[in-house]
């Protein structure tokens, strides 16, 4: 497996191995692969000749040092599965210095207030720094394709709404959420989790599904209400917000438009370790 260190020597390669017409398929990820990520690798090597998997854990969009420090670092093992998918995956997996050139800050974004919603509020830079990286990252590999999971459905919205407004080449395509066996959300942080944090995390997807099921008949007021009172009553969760909203906008429902599609957006702190999950509501 071939694994470029420098934006230089991976820009070289895919100018060797690319014609006109070749299409490359990106899948941004931080590391600590789960299989989530895997079926992103899958699908690009379906739809696109060459797959380009960046492994880089990201400083600028860290509100909180701790939370840096303690990401997994596993490169080693993220190779290796990557390998098991397909060992023609190219990996990109640069320093901070080669990303950045000595100047570790986040470029400032306008995302038409996407931003100011949900992860936003709670992680102030955040998107400034997802929006800083990613735009990196598809100027270095020019990607025809680029994967995303739907866990971070607002990134995933914030990141076609860059593409947009810079008018880069690329297509931001949406993946389906992968799950645990007991619907946990697939994340890097679960790997903190202790087993029996694991199996309690399990709760966070079965309230999104009772949600589901009390939007066709309750209000979004009632709803909310409901899932503030379940984590009150498991004391092991910190409830940080959940939010009903429109999935164009990101904007918290007012009333039902049935011209709108709606999502559930839920983050969860179980000791120290936050876990985000959506789901879609009609």
């Amino acid at each position: 497996m071939l694994i470029f260190n420098r934006q230089e020597d991976l820009k070289k390669h895919l100018m060797s191995v690319t014609k006109e017409n070749t299409t490359i398929g990106f899948v941004p990820t931080m590391g600590a692969l789960h299989q989530g990520h895997l079926s992103l690798i899958e699908k690009s090597l379906t739809e696109n000749q060459v797959t380009v998997v960046s492994i880089f854990v990201n400083p600028t969009q860290f509100n909180n040092p701790e939370d840096l420090e303690k990401y997994p670092r596993t490169l080693e093992k993220d190779t290796q599965k990557i390998g098991t998918v397909n060992k023609d995956v190219l990996i990109f997996a640069p320093s901070v210095d080669d990303i950045y050139e000595g100047k570790t800050i986040a470029k400032a974004f306008d995302f038409d207030g996407l931003e100011n919603q949900m992860e936003g509020k709670h992680r102030p830079g955040h998107f400034d720094g997802v929006g800083t990286i990613v735009k990196r990252l598809f100027e270095i590999v020019t990607p025809t394709n680029a994967y995303f999971g739907e866990k971070d459905f607002q990134q995933l919205q914030i990141v076609k709404k860059m593409v947009e407004k810079h008018q880069m080449a690329v297509n931001v395509i949406g993946c389906p959420i992968y799950r645990e066996a007991n619907g946990l959300a697939m994340s890097s942080r679960n790997e903190r989790l202790t087993p029996q944090q694991k199996e309690d995390s399990s709760l966070i997807y079965k309230t999104l599904k009772t949600a589901k099921e009390k939007f066709g008949t309750e209000s979004a007021k009632d709803i909310t209400d409901w899932v503030e009172s379940v984590f009150e009553k498991n004391p092991e969760f910190k409830l940080e917000y959940f939010q009903i909203a429109d999935e164009a906008q990101l904007l918290p429902i007012d009333k039902k438009d049935t011209a709108k599609k709606y999502r559930a957006f839920i983050a969860v702190f179980i000791n120290s370790i936050r876990l985000i999950d959506n789901i879609s509501l009609n």
